[in-house]
C-alpha cells in the first residue's frame, strides 16, 4: 500500500472517531476486497463480524505500526540466533523500515559455504496474551524459504508459538506444490521438555468465491494474515478476512508472546528450500514487504 493511500486511511479514522465506525467494504456486495476493510478494526469484521456480544476491541498500539515512519526503536527489536543444520545468519543490516514498510531481505554472503543465506528476524518489545487478535499485511520475498508471522516468548525450552504463517511461495523441493498458494499455521506447546504440537493449514484456494483473492499465490499480491487467540487452547486463523483454519491446544498456553516476522531456509521437505543463490542477488525477489501490523484486545463495553 502506498504511503499516500496509508496517509487517506489514518485521515479517515481520525475524522471519524466520533462518529459511527464506517466498516466499508465489498462484503456487502458481490465481492470482498480485504484492501477495503476499515482499519479501525480487525478485518474480518467487515466481513462477518463474530465479535461477542458485550465486547469490542480495544487497539493495541505498542504492537501496531504502519510504518509510515523510520524504525521505532521503541515498538521493535532484533533478533540474531539461528537455526540449527540451516545456511542462515541472522544480521540486523537485513531489516529495516523504508517507503511505508517493514521489510526483511535475503542476500548472498559468497564468502563462506556454511552460512550463505544473510536474513534478519523483527520482534516486538511488548508481549501480549489472550484474548486478543493480529493481523498484518504482507508481500512475500518469491524465494524458496519461510516468510513467516508468529507468536513465541522466546524461550526454546519453556513456551507457547502460535505461527500464524510459514508461507514459501517458491518452493523447489518438488514436494510440496500447494506451497504457492497453502498457509503453513500451526502450534507448539514446550513443557518439562516435551513438545505439544497441531497444525491448521489452510490456502488461498479456499477462500470463498466472493473473495478478490481467491486462488491468489503469495508472490502476486499483499495478502493480510492474522490471528485471533482466543483463550487458553483456541486459536482461530484468517486470511484475507475469512477464517482459513484453528487449532486447539490440549495444554493450555501460559505466557505472554511478541509478535515476530522472520524470513529464513532451510533444505528440508517441510521447507522446501533451499532457493537459487542467484535468487538472492535479485532484490525484486529477495525482500519480504510488511505493509503494516494492527492488532487489538478483547474487552467487555
Amino acid at each position: 500500500m502506498s504511503s499516500m493511500k496509508k496517509m487517506v486511511y489514518i485521515f479517515v479514522a481520525v475524522s471519524t472517531a466520533v462518529a459511527a465506525i464506517p466498516f466499508i467494504s465489498k462484503a456487502t456486495e458481490k465481492s470482498f476486497d480485504v484492501d477495503e476493510a476499515s482499519p479501525l478494526m480487525p478485518s474480518f469484521v467487515a466481513f462477518e463480524d463474530t465479535t461477542p456480544a458485550g465486547m469490542t476491541w480495544q487497539k493495541v498500539e505498542a504492537l501496531s505500526d504502519e510504518f509510515n515512519q523510520s524504525w521505532d526503536a521503541s515498538k521493535w527489536k532484533r533478533s540474531n540466533w539461528n537455526y540449527s543444520d540451516t545456511p542462515v545468519n541472522m544480521v540486523d543490516t537485513n531489516s529495516g523500515v523504508e517507503n511505508g514498510y517493514l521489510w526483511i531481505s535475503a542476500t548472498l554472503d559468497d564468502s563462506t559455504e556454511e552460512s550463505w543465506f544473510k536474513t534478519s528476524r523483527v520482534h516486538s518489545k511488548a508481549k501480549i496474551s489472550f484474548p486478543m487478535y493480529t493481523e498484518t499485511r504482507l508481500k512475500v520475498a518469491h524465494i524458496a524459504a519461510y516468510n513467516t508471522f508468529w507468536l513465541n516468548n522466546g524461550d526454546a525450552d519453556n513456551r507457547d508459538e502460535i505461527d500464524i504463517i510459514e508461507i514459501n511461495s517458491d518452493p523447489t523441493c518438488g514436494e510440496n506444490d500447494e506451497y504457492p498458494w497453502q498457509m503453513n499455521s500451526q502450534y507448539f506447546i514446550v513443557k518439562n521438555g516435551e513438545t505439544e504440537r497441531n497444525k491448521g493449514p489452510w490456502s488461498t484456494k479456499k477462500l470463498s468465491d466472493a473473495n478478490t483473492r481467491k486462488g491468489v499465490t503469495w508472490n502476486q499480491d499483499y495478502h493480510v494474515f492474522g490471528a485471533w487467540w482466543k483463550d487458553e487452547h483456541n486459536v482461530q486463523f484468517y486470511l484475507n478476512g475469512e477464517p482459513a483454519g484453528h487449532v486447539v491446544s490440549s495444554q493450555p498456553f501460559t505466557l505472554q508472546q511478541e509478535l515476530i516476522w522472520d524470513l529464513w531456509t532451510q533444505d528440508s521437505s517441510w521447507v522446501c528450500g533451499l532457493p537459487e543463490k542467484e535468487d538472492l542477488l535479485d532484490h525484486k525477489r529477495n525482500t519480504m514487504k510488511v505493509d503494516w501490523v494492527r492488532t487489538w484486545k478483547l474487552v467487555s463495553k
